[in-house]
């Protein structure tokens, strides 16, 4: 007799068990003396670092640094007659930001869930209560409101016309270039030396125009080194090794003396440019090798099935490898996007006040003198945010573009 098993039986896949917090501290913290005595001892000197920095925070530390100086941390020496320029390249940013959130989770069905309305909740009363930010509330509120409104009318704008998504990327493309117009001002706006650009401004403005140049030219090195065609090969390979051979400093000093020799005379390019140059060039050497071992990655068999098919190179790279290969490569890429992040830093070197150059000038303040601990916490804190921002992003995608599982 042949006993027959229902198919979904048997693939169903087996029962899990969720533990409770007391199980669960048990099983992984207490699972036996060895790990019941580890666990005390990191908790004890954890808890004993956290209860100093807290002591240190309220009672012994001067923040009134950062109040009297955010300005100075946000924007450097950027003329407060012209804020409004920066409010308003804000609210641009709010509102794409909002959009892009609504579409892509048009297909959710609450947009707005419990955790989402806790964190924007949070949001606002940092806002409130954090005394540096505090006096722009009025400005700083809104703009919260604009990202939920924005989020509410891009999802109903995704669900009705499902290619909205290639003009919403557009639409970040053309910012771009009004946040330049905006920050530097011409055609018509007052316009504003770059000597006056800094702090987070400079920052951010460097990083997101140096991961926007070091894409595109990363990917033709890596496409360049595996190339067929020997010169292209080997002279993008001799790009890739000297430029990890040198650091980044000597490049940024390079980049600011040797770039006008290979210009016309009197053509100078601007200073922050310069830089600007330097670093997407530094870094696309790096981008390259990430996105390299993305394409070795992907199995031979893809290519001869689109040989198979027809498809020229250009179709099978565009269509067939690539796709496969920056999705395989998205954490090693966005690593390459946060160490660019962090090595603006470096543009202080240089003579540009981003904003570790302009914790340094603070700190030379007679006024503020010893105030390291409160200055350099603040700043870390805001580079963590962006970094771990860009990582959080990176997850997401990698979750959205994940389907092998199943």
């Amino acid at each position: 007799m042949t006993t027959v098993t229902p198919k979904s039986l048997s693939s169903a896949p087996p029962e899990v068990l969720a533990l409770g917090p007391v199980a669960w501290v048990k099983k992984n913290l207490f699972s036996d003396w060895f790990n019941s005595i580890l666990t005390v001892v990191i908790v004890t000197i954890f808890g004993l670092g956290l209860f100093r920095l807290l002591n240190w925070a309220f009672t012994t530390a001067q923040w009134q640094v950062i109040p009297n100086n955010f300005g100075l941390f946000m924007t450097g020496t950027f003329p407060s007659a012209l804020y409004v320029r920066i409010w308003i390249l804000l609210a641009i940013i709010c509102a794409l930001a909002g959009v892009s959130w609504g579409v892509l989770g048009r297909n959710l069905s609450t947009l707005f869930s419990r955790n989402v309305l806790m964190g924007l909740g949070a949001v606002c009363a940092f806002i409130v209560l954090f005394p540096p930010t505090r006096p722009s509330s009025l400005k700083l509120l809104p703009m919260v409101a604009l990202v939920a409104g924005m989020a509410a009318a891009g999802r109903q704008v995704g669900r009705t016309f499902p290619g909205v998504g290639k003009w919403v990327s557009l639409s970040w493309f053309v910012s771009y270039f009004v946040a330049i117009w905006l920050i530097g001002g011409g055609m018509g706006l007052t316009p504003v030396s770059t000597n006056e650009w800094g702090g987070l401004l400079l920052t951010l403005f460097a990083a997101v125009s140096g991961i926007a140049l070091c894409f595109p030219l990363g990917l033709l090195l890596a496409l360049g080194r595996r190339s067929s065609l020997p010169v292209v090969r080997w002279l993008s390979t001799a790009y890739i090794e000297v430029v990890r051979g040198v650091p980044l400093v000597a490049f940024l000093f390079m980049g600011q003396v040797m770039i006008p020799l290979f210009l016309p005379v009197g053509a100078r390019p601007d200073r922050v440019l310069r830089a600007i140059i330097a670093l997407a060039l530094f870094s696309a050497a790096y981008l390259a090798e990430n996105v390299r071992a993305g394409l070795q990655a992907v199995p031979r068999g893809q290519r001869e099935a689109a040989m198979s098919l027809g498809l020229n190179t250009p179709m099978t790279l565009g269509l067939i490898i690539l796709p496969q290969a920056l999705k395989i490569a998205i954490p090693a890429i966005v690593g390459q996007f946060i160490s660019l992040f962090q090595d603006t830093t470096l543009l202080a070197v240089v003579g540009l006040a981003e904003l570790l150059g302009i914790g340094r000038s603070i700190l030379a303040n007679p006024t503020y003198l010893g105030r390291y601990a409160e200055v350099y916490l603040f700043l870390a804190v805001i580079y963590w945010f962006f970094c771990y921002a860009m990582s959080l992003a990176s997850r997401k995608i990698e979750e959205k573009l994940n389907t092998d599982h199943r």
